[in-house]
Formats: C-alpha cells, sequence, structure tokens
C-alpha cells in the first residue's frame, strides 16, 4: 500500500508540477482533475496509467495521431436527465450529439490501432459504441439548431398556418398602408416596428381617423404608430398558434429527453472517458516539454538515475535560455543511504529535491526527465524534511518541530521506504545534534531504509564511511574560484570550505587565523585534508571530462575519414575497371584496323577470316561465363560509372566556362539619369519621369503621385527623346 504525505508532496513542490500540467488540458474538468492527481496505492494501476501517457506520447511521433477529444461539460445535463419531468434544451442536445461523437471516433481510432496503443485501447474498450442518440437527435434538431418543421405531424401543420397568417398579415398592412398613405394621413417614413409588429406611422393630427390600436409615439408626439384594425384579428390568430408551436418543441423536446434518459450511464461514462484521455494527453504533452521518458522498473529494490534533471528548474531555465545540470544517481542495496555534504550553495538540496520530485512524479503515473538507460523501483512510503519547519501555528522551534519529524519517522521507516532529509541535524547544538542525527540515521540504517540526507556534520560523513551499505558523496567545486560545478561525486565527502568561502568573501586572514585557533587541530586538518582532496577530484574530473572530448572527436574525425577513404577508393576501382575496359577496346580497334590493312594490300579474305576468328577466339578466352542478370548488373554498373564522370566532367567545363564569361565580362557603366528620363527603382516595377534632379537626389513623377528618391536607386527605363 502506497502512501506518501501531503508535507511530503508539498516539501518536493509536487503542486506546482500539478499546475504546470494542468495548463496542458484543453477541458475544465480535465483541468480540475489534474489538479487532484495523487501518488497511486496499486502498482498495477500505477504501470497501467505509466503505459497510457507512454502510448499518448508515441502518438506525437508517428503518423497515427490520435484524433482530438475535445468536449463541452454536459455535467449540467446530466443533473436534469436525472430529475423526472425535466427536458433538454436544443443546445443540450447538440453537446451531447458532439460527445457521442468524439467518442465513437476516438474509440473506432483505438480499435483500427490496438496493434500501436493496446492500453489505451484496452482502457476504452468498455465503452459502448452507439448511434442511437446521434440519429434521434438529428432527426428532430437541424444544422443551425432549430427543430426541424419536420420532427411531428403537428408541428408542421402549425408552421404552415403560421406563414399562412403571416402572409395574411402582410397583405392586410401593405393595403392599409396604400390607403393611408393615399389620403396623406401617413408621416414620410409611412412604418416603423414596435414589438416585432409592423405599425403606421401616423401624423398625430390624423391619429382619430385611422382605425386600429395605438402601439406608441415618437419621442416628439407629431408621430403615432398604429397598427391597423385589418391586421389585428390576423395578429391575434397568429399569437394563438406561435403558443401551440411552442407547446409543441417542448412536447417534442420533452419526448427526445425521455429517449435519452436511459442512456444517462452511458452519458456518465462517456464525459468520465474523454476527462481521463485530457489528463492522459496533457501529461504527454507535459512529458514531452521536458524529454521526459518512462524508465525500466527494476526486479529489486534499487534505482539508477542517469542525467535526471528538476522538472521545473529544467523548465524555467529553458524560458530563459540557461544550461540545466542533470545529476546521476544510484540507490541499491550495496549503497542505500547517500550522505551529501560540501559548502552550501553547490547544489545539494537540489539533487535531494529532483530524486524526491521524480520518484512523486513516477508513483502518480507521470514521465520523467531521464536518459533512457535509468532504472527505477516502487516505495511503499516516501518522508521529507525540507526547507525551514518553524511552526509558528503550533509555536514550535525549528528544532522542535524536526524533532517531531523525526519521531514520526521513527514510527514509519522500514526497508520499502524512501527517506529525504535536508541539513540532517541541524537547528541545535551542533555536537549534541550532531550526536542525535548520528543515532538516527544509525537506526534508519538498521531498518534498511532508503535515503538521501544533506549535511554539514563531520561525524555523519564518518558514519557514512564506516559502514558497509552507507556511501558519501559531495557536489563539486571548482578549486581556484569556489564556484560550483553543480555535479555531484558519489564515493567521498565533501569539505564545507568554512575558511576558503570566507576568506574569498574579504574576511580578514588574521580573523581566520584566530577562528581556527579556537577549535581542535584535528578537527581543521580533517576538513583541509577533505577540501584537498575534494579539489583533486574536481579537478581529475575536468582533466576526464577533457580527455573524454578529445577521445570522441578523434573517433569521430577517424570515423569520417575512414568513409571519405572508402568512397574514395571504390570510385578508383570503378575508373580503374573503365580504363581497362576502354584500354581493351582500343587494342582490339588497333588489331582490327591493322587486319583490315592487310586485306586493303592483298584481298585475302580467307586470310582476313582467319585472323578475325584467332583475334575474337583470343578476347573469348578471357571472358568468363556470366548469367544474363549478372551481365545486365554489369552494364548497369558501367553506365553509373560514365556517367558520374561525364558529369564531373561537365561541371569542369562549366565552371571553366564561367570564369572566361567573368574574364571577359567587364562591368556595365551605370546610365547617367536626366530630365524628363523615364526611370525606376531598382527593386520596383513602377515607372515614372524625372522632373527634377537636385543635390544627386530626383523628383520622380508617377503620374498619381511624386517621391524624392537618392538617383543611385534608379535605373534608367528610357532616355528623353532629343
Amino acid at each position: 500500500m502506497i502512501n506518501i504525505h501531503k508535507k511530503t508532496l508539498q516539501d518536493l513542490e509536487f503542486p506546482t508540477v500539478l499546475e504546470q500540467l494542468s495548463a496542458h488540458c484543453i477541458t475544465p474538468l480535465g483541468y480540475e482533475k489534474t489538479l487532484t492527481i495523487a501518488p497511486l496505492k496499486s502498482k498495477e494501476k500505477l504501470l497501467f496509467e505509466l503505459g497510457l501517457t507512454n502510448e499518448y506520447i508515441s502518438s506525437f511521433e508517428n503518423d497515427n495521431r490520435i484524433p482530438n477529444h475535445g468536449f463541452d461539460t454536459i455535467s449540467k445535463e446530466i443533473k436534469l436527465l436525472n430529475i423526472e419531468n425535466t427536458y433538454l434544451e436544443v443546445h443540450g442536445l447538440k453537446k451531447i450529439v458532439a460527445m457521442s461523437t468524439t467518442v465513437n471516433d476516438l474509440i473506432r481510432f483505438l480499435e483500427k490501432f490496438k496493434e500501436y496503443y493496446p492500453s489505451l485501447y484496452e482502457f476504452s474498450s468498455h465503452i459502448e459504441v452507439t448511434k442511437i442518440l446521434i440519429e434521434k437527435v438529428d432527426s428532430i434538431v437541424d444544422r443551425f439548431g432549430d427543430i426541424k418543421d419536420q420532427a411531428s405531424e403537428l408541428l408542421l401543420s402549425l408552421r404552415q398556418d403560421i406563414n399562412k397568417v403571416k402572409g395574411k398579415i402582410n397583405a392586410s398592412f401593405s393595403a392599409a398602408l396604400n390607403m393611408y398613405h393615399g389620403l396623406d394621413y401617413l408621416d414620410d417614413i409611412r412604418e416603423s416596428v414596435v414589438d416585432n409588429k409592423r405599425v403606421l406611422a401616423v401624423k398625430a393630427m390624423y391619429r382619430r381617423k385611422v382605425k386600429g390600436a395605438i402601439m406608441g409615439g415618437s419621442k416628439t408626439g407629431s408621430i403615432v404608430y398604429i397598427e391597423p384594425e385589418t391586421t389585428l384579428q390576423h395578429t391575434r390568430e397568429l399569437n394563438n398558434l406561435e403558443y401551440e408551436e411552442h407547446e409543441e418543441v417542448i412536447r417534442i423536446l420533452k419526448e427526445t429527453t425521455n429517449f435519452i434518459r436511459p442512456f444517462l450511464p452511458l452519458l456518465i461514462n462517456y464525459q468520465d472517458f474523454l476527462i481521463d484521455i485530457d489528463v492522459i494527453s496533457a501529461k504527454a504533452k507535459y512529458g514531452r516539454s521536458m524529454h521526459a521518458i518512462l524508465p525500466k522498473f527494476s526486479e529489486e529494490k534499487s534505482m539508477y538515475l542517469r542525467e535526471a534533471y528538476h522538472p521545473l528548474l529544467y523548465l524555467n531555465n529553458l524560458e530563459k535560455n540557461e544550461k540545466t545540470f542533470p545529476q546521476t544517481i544510484t540507490l541499491e542495496q550495496g549503497s542505500r543511504i547517500i550522505v551529501i555534504s560540501g559548502p552550501n550553495a553547490g547544489g545539494k538540496s537540489i539533487t535531494l529535491k529532483t530524486i524526491g520530485l521524480l520518484q512523486v512524479m513516477l508513483q502518480s503515473g507521470m514521465l520523467i526527465p531521464v536518459h533512457e538507460r535509468s532504472k527505477v523501483c516502487l516505495f511503499d512510503r516516501i518522508l521529507s524534511d525540507i526547507g525551514d519547519n518553524q511552526s509558528i501555528e503550533n509555536h514550535l522551534s525549528t528544532y522542535s518541530y524536526r524533532l517531531k519529524q523525526m519521531n514520526y519517522f521513527l514510527k514509519k521507516c522500514n526497508k520499502n521506504t524512501l527517506f529525504l532529509i535536508d541539513e540532517f541535524g541541524t537547528g541545535s547544538d551542533p555536537e549534541l545534534g550532531g550526536a542525535l542525527a548520528e543515532t538516527f540515521l544509525e537506526e534508519f540504517y538498521h531498518r534498511e531504509a532508503f535515503g538521501i540526507i544533506t549535511t554539514h556534520y563531520s561525524n555523519l560523513k564518518i558514519l557514512a564511511n564506516e559502514l558497509p551499505h552507507m556511501v558519501n558523496a559531495n557536489m563539486l567545486f571548482d578549486e581556484r574560484t569556489l564556484e560550483p560545478l553543480f555535479k555531484l561525486v558519489v564515493g567521498q565527502a565533501g569539505s564545507s570550505f568554512t575558511f576558503e568561502v570566507a576568506q574569498k568573501n574579504g574576511i580578514p586572514y588574521s580573523l581566520i587565523n584566530r577562528a581556527k585557533k579556537k577549535i581542535e587541530r584535528s578537527k581543521v586538518r580533517f576538513d583541509a585534508t577533505i577540501a584537498k582532496l575534494q579539489k583533486e577530484r574536481s579537478r581529475l574530473e575536468k582533466t576526464g571530462q577533457s580527455l573524454k572530448q578529445n577521445e570522441k572527436k578523434k573517433i569521430e574525425e577517424t570515423d569520417r575519414l575512414e568513409e571519405i577513404n572508402n568512397k574514395i577508393q571504390k570510385k578508383l576501382e570503378s575508373y580503374q575497371e573503365l580504363y581497362d575496359s576502354n584500354q581493351r577496346l582500343i587494342y582490339l580497334g588497333q588489331k582490327v584496323n591493322e587486319i583490315a590493312e592487310k586485306y586493303f594490300e592483298n584481298k585475302q579474305k580467307r586470310q582476313l577470316m582467319g585472323e578475325l576468328f584467332k583475334l575474337v577466339q583470343i578476347e573469348n578466352s578471357k571472358r568468363k561465363k556470366i548469367s544474363a542478370k549478372q551481365k545486365k548488373a554489369e552494364k548497369v554498373k558501367e553506365k553509373q560509372v560514365q556517367q558520374e564522370v561525364k558529369k564531373k566532367v561537365e561541371v569542369i567545363r562549366k565552371k571553366k566556362k564561367e570564369e572566361k564569361k567573368k574574364a571577359i565580362e567587364a562591368p556595365k557603366p551605370k546610365a547617367i539619369i536626366k530630365l524628363g528620363d523615364r526611370v525606376r527603382m531598382e527593386d520596383g516595377r513602377a515607372i515614372g519621369t524625372v522632373d527634377k534632379i537636385e543635390k544627386n537626389k530626383a523628383v520622380v513623377n508617377y503620374g498619381m503621385f511624386t517621391t524624392s528618391v537618392s538617383i543611385d536607386q534608379l535605373e534608367l527605363v528610357e532616355a528623353i527623346k532629343k
């Protein structure tokens, strides 16, 4: 049973990771669900979820891209379907259709490409594919979101009647309009619209002479808006028909809603499925943004993280275009606990957090940014004590809080636990606090727990050196500048460089000497020895890296030269074969020519035939019997070589021609531009006339406009005729 405390997730900044992850969701419900991601309790479920994300990320690299999974939330529609005698509006029905179509497309796709996406196919296989809902809604709703006339016979009849009545209203209104306009009772605007009804714009003085219902008047009072009496009866009839139409539409919507109601569990499944796909897609996109992978799982309780990046630091530095330093770390039975020491600001805490955060991310079903040859394992519990843990609410000092944490660690720590402690033992008297920290560390060690701690205490470094399954590690520093190199080296404790850092920061040497005299001589010597060893390690590390780079360059250069040499060798062989073949043909030609000359002189046919036959026999004795296929291949090869030689000869000839042409051609002198010349800009098409020249500038008239341009930018199109 995997159990990771909320405090550990906060210490490792896991909520920040979830915020970044949720930004990759395309639906509000997916966004909400992403923020609730937590480490999974079941190993089987975790491996399955990691497989889903890994398959989705692979879809970015192949031609079989997973279809879009975006959807409009139907939570409101689901609530209404749970309540009897309610009905869904057209907008809600269209959302259900869109969701059904999206899910059907996804499931059909995953079924078609189940060999590529076996886990995603298994994940979707329980979802039912059906067109019933789509067909039902499409039968009553058109593409504009209106109820179709054919949704029911009554609705069709009502709408036909409505159209007839509207026709009568228009006809009666037009008659009244023409009549009162002829009597000059109407204003210049003649008519207007009030409450979606056409009304006559009657002059106020004639309002009593026009029969009908007064619907209002203008602000000045000069116009009265009247609906003619002839249209009133038709309008009442229209109102009754529209009311009946509205009632029929509601009846159709209720009937459709009742048809959909039994499919409520399916709709809930649809929405949940698309939310899950959105979360998986977000994990894949987030993983791709940091080049994350799914590492191999170790059979034993051991982990090897090679070139591991802190996700938040990596993405932050990526935005700033800055370099992030990866770390390589191993935790196994032979080195269960790593004690990292060294000066502050060297990267100890970041290394600790990197390991912890990557482990939490992995156990929450997320891919992690490590090298593909990394190996991982799972822990039942991850315990952490990182950062300033002073608790104002509980009136606890930093040390009191840390003791409380250690008590919790002692209760929960076992062989399936990973513990992470930053600045172990601080907050109390160095001697006493160090002794207590050493005791705690021994206890964790004997319980066979796995862990990483950072410390400045020498006794913890000595303990790590003495116990067989615990190792020291340090962060490399430049031996001259004491600048951090952000590289973890396992196997040796790190000096805190206390006095060196003080000296670098301008503390007087006399004060540093006085400080050295106040502590035990052996302590200073011990720290100095560690510092010396660390400097030596740093120097060796730099030399090693330089040698590796040089070796890599030399190997690459050797491979490149070898490849060039092989190509040249093959070409030489091909050219040699071509040369030998041509020489043989020349020799044969010479022989035939000699025989022809002899025949020309003596006219002896028998001698001619004998010598020709002898020549052919000699040539055939040199030939090897080969199949037609081999003969064809040789001809093709010979042709290719000839073409290659021909191309190279052509290139050489072309180069020589160009060189010759350049030598002959002299740059043409630029024409002198005068008043009245037709010109254009060097990079333009429009042609204008020079109206004026003044101080190396010309005023060019383009007809619609004129502009002042430098003469150097103009080229002559046509000189003015004299």
